[in-house]
């Protein structure tokens, strides 16, 4: 079980997603909004056997049926804002560094507003804020900021 991301250049991102049974789906979140839902053959990963377009309006009502407390955490309607989780993984760059290293909002416009560690939250971590491999950074900013955000945090 676990999630993928894939930069689309000039479309968007790929999010692919195995469930415990060996599902598998994904979500490609165009940077016009537009989201299409793929599900897949178990016995060939590579064949999509249906795509599922969905308005921004629709992946909404959706996330609600799955899970409302993340969307009504945090509310984008009509603003051009979007919030992520981005991991740090054994391949960064920044595992052992301080926050003010990545430069973040300087060079993306995104903000790093908290960072989840696996048994703690660290809300609004400063620029002397020391992160580790295994971090997640919630991230603010546009779609374009929020993936360049995960491009430098992913490969320096």
């Amino acid at each position: 079980m676990g999630t993928h991301r894939t930069t689309l250049p000039g479309v968007g991102v790929q999010y692919d997603y195995t469930t415990e049974s060996g599902q598998h789906i994904s979500v490609v979140v165009h940077y016009d909004g537009r989201r299409f839902i793929g599900f897949y053959d178990q016995d060939d990963p590579d064949s999509c056997t249906l795509s599922v377009p969905l308005t921004p309006q629709e992946a909404t009502g959706l996330a609600h049926l799955i899970d409302a407390a993340p969307i009504d955490a945090v509310r984008t309607d009509g603003i051009d804002l979007v919030t992520e989780h981005i991991p740090l993984g054994t391949r960064s760059p920044y595992g052992g560094r301080l926050l003010a290293d990545t430069r973040a909002r300087t060079r993306t416009g995104a903000s790093i507003v908290a960072v989840l560690r696996t048994h703690s939250a660290h809300p609004s971590p400063g620029p002397d804020f020391r992160l580790a491999i295994g971090d997640t950074l919630v991230v603010v900013g546009t779609r374009e900021g929020v993936d360049a955000l995960s491009e430098i945090i992913a490969e320096g």
